[in-house]
């Protein structure tokens, strides 16, 4: 496909600021839900940056994993209550039980030191930091979802939480490598 062809293959749908949700229910571009799987594309996007910098095969590894299921999650939130049934993807304990082992496996090799941490020592680190400031972000979106009765499972916000922990255990570990 030319570059051409590809710039005309639009569908003009969101032009009045509505978007839909995976069972095809229109809503505004400004909703908690597309505000908050919104927020999560920009945390894997900036997760992208960040394992383009990294020097640390298994953490680039894990970065990508997680940038997979941040799209994952996504779907979870696109999803209406009123067809959750049917979401492709739910957040379980399995998923937190995943993120914990790998802060473990990670901190079994580096351990946090007990200072405040000043993101920017290294482009990889600083850039997981951008990504896991962003993952908080939408975890506190998430969490006034899950309060508010339109997000029925709590597991989502526990999981952005862990996420997160993992991303700055990752971050020093890159700091480390640098």
């Amino acid at each position: 496909m030319s570059r051409g062809a590809f710039l005309r293959k639009f569908s003009k749908l969101g032009d009045q600021g509505y978007t839909s949700l995976l069972s095809g229910q229109r809503v505004p571009k400004y909703d908690r839900r597309v505000e908050a799987y919104g927020t999560l594309d920009e945390a894997a996007s900036a997760l992208g940056l960040a394992r383009a910098f990294c020097k640390n095969e298994r953490v680039k590894e894990v970065i990508e994993e997680l940038q997979r299921d941040l799209y994952l999650v996504c779907s979870e939130l696109a999803t209406a209550a009123e067809d959750y049934d049917k979401a492709p993807f739910k957040v379980e304990e399995k998923h937190l039980t995943r993120l914990e082992e790998l802060i473990d496996e990670f901190l079994s090799k580096k351990p946090l030191e007990a200072a405040f941490v000043i993101p920017g020592k290294t482009p990889a680190s600083a850039a997981i930091d951008l990504g896991r400031t962003i993952v908080r972000r939408a975890e506190r979106m998430v969490h006034r979802l899950i309060h508010e009765g339109i997000i029925p499972n709590k597991l989502v916000g526990a999981y952005l939480n862990r996420m997160a922990d993992l991303l700055f255990t990752l971050a020093r570990v890159e700091e480390a490598e640098g």
